[in-house]
């Protein structure tokens, strides 16, 4: 007598299971005739609003500050290298380790303080010289403070290595030596690249504001044009970066940046760079790359617009050179990020802002951006010659008031018998 298996399914739940996993057709969301999509993400207007929202007050607290000047621009860029330092240390922390080591978050912090001491300090030393210039007990110990710096981050930097030695326990050395290499990687990411914006803030806020503003620009209408337009997927790294994003955001970033470089080139608050550590308003020379230059327009384009020239800030030609590289080269620093979260299996470096993940994951393409926009500034932009100003600046940060007025009297001595051709 045979057996009926298709009244018992349990009597033959082998092959119903081979006849289901066979049979059945699992829809797959986003795919509609064999193309991906990406238009109809069901979450992503929800997403898209947090996103603004976020936006808004970041770009709002972002002007503010700008407009309060380079000491709190730099605190911004501070507070910013200290929130990503958190949240690449919480990145490997194992709470269960830690717990056997007290003090071991201390000492990395440490190792932070210390390199911020050494890179600020060869930064801004020339820049509070000047600032306490006119009193001279403060310009005795800033000047004893310039000349041990180097000595003094030295040593602090030895102290922090004794205690690592000394917290050293059986059984968590991997663990402890992982930490210490992963305190290390860290500060080079951090401070190696950010140290050039701090650079590029005192050189004038301008060649801060503008490689900034760009990788804003072009971070804003990469997601838009991907948004309502990406169809197709541009980075294995980043499944929602698209080529329609992609390319709507490099043409929009380009001219983006040409005529930023107008708008900005005009505030000599912008322009001018702060030779000291005050805040109060700034005049300059613009110098020739801030003054306006002007062209006259073809006939054939004359007939469409009543001007018939135009007017044009060299330094708009360099920001056209800006925004190729903030629209083609600095998204990369985004793809690394991302490929770095994905080997270590997390969406966002942080939670610090509603929509964007952390800081970190906002300031990826920035650092790239400001790395470039420093060596360009000093390859392109400063002349190469030495000048009467750039000489100042070194003999002033490396001599003593004694020895300054030695200098004077030397140069004095030299004027007076007419011996300069000698020299």
């Amino acid at each position: 007598m045979q057996k009926d298996h298709g009244s018992n399914p349990a009597a033959a739940p082998g092959r119903l299971r081979h006849r289901r996993r066979t049979n059945e057709v699992i829809p797959e969301v986003g795919k509609e005739n064999g193309r991906h999509l990406l238009v109809n993400d069901q979450n992503k207007y929800k997403s898209m609003l947090t996103r603004v929202y976020s936006s808004i007050w970041m770009i709002g607290g972002f002007v503010l500050i700008i407009y309060m000047g380079h000491l709190y621009i730099w605190a911004m860029v501070v507070v910013i290298q200290i929130f990503m330092a958190r949240e690449l240390f919480n990145l490997l922390r194992r709470a269960r380790e830690d717990r056997h080591l007290p003090g071991f978050r201390l000492l990395n912090w440490h190792f932070f303080f210390t390199a911020m001491l050494f890179v600020y300090g060869r930064i801004l030393s020339q820049r509070l010289v000047n600032t306490v210039t006119s009193d001279k007990f403060l310009y005795h110990i800033v000047s004893c403070f310039i000349k041990y710096h180097m000595v003094t981050c030295y040593f602090l930097y030895i102290a922090g290595f004794m205690w690592f030695i000394l917290t050293l326990k059986k059984k968590m050395y991997k663990y402890q030596f992982g930490q210490y290499a992963w305190t290390h990687m860290i500060l080079i990411v951090v401070f190696t690249q950010s140290s050039f914006t701090v650079a590029n803030i005192f050189e004038g806020i301008f060649w801060f504001l503008l490689p900034a503003s760009l990788i804003v620009i072009n971070d804003i209408a990469a997601y838009f044009f991907g948004f309502f337009f990406g169809r197709t997927p541009l980075i294995k790294l980043s499944p929602k970066k698209t080529w329609e994003g992609f390319i709507g955001a490099s043409v929009t970033t380009i001219i983006s940046g040409f005529v930023l470089a107008n708008i900005m080139g005009r505030y000599e608050w912008l322009t001018c760079p702060r030779k000291d550590l005050s805040t109060g308003w700034l005049h300059c020379d613009p110098g020739p790359l801030f003054k306006p230059e002007y062209f006259m327009l073809p006939g054939w384009i004359t007939k469409w617009f009543p001007c018939g020239e135009v007017q044009v800030l060299p330094v708009q030609w360099h920001a056209l050179l800006l925004g190729l590289f903030a629209s083609i080269i600095a998204p990369f620093g985004g793809f690394f990020a991302s490929g770095f979260k994905r080997a270590f299996k997390i969406k966002d470096f942080g939670d610090s802002i509603p929509g964007h993940g952390g800081i970190t994951d906002r300031m990826d393409c920035q650092m790239v951006m400001a790395v470039f926009a420093y060596i360009y500034h000093q390859s392109f932009v400063v002349p190469q010659s030495f000048s009467v100003e750039m000489i100042l600046d070194q003999v002033l940060m490396n001599l003593t008031f004694e020895e300054l007025r030695a200098l004077y009297m030397k140069l004095g001595q030299i004027i007076h018998d007419g011996h300069i051709e000698q020299y």
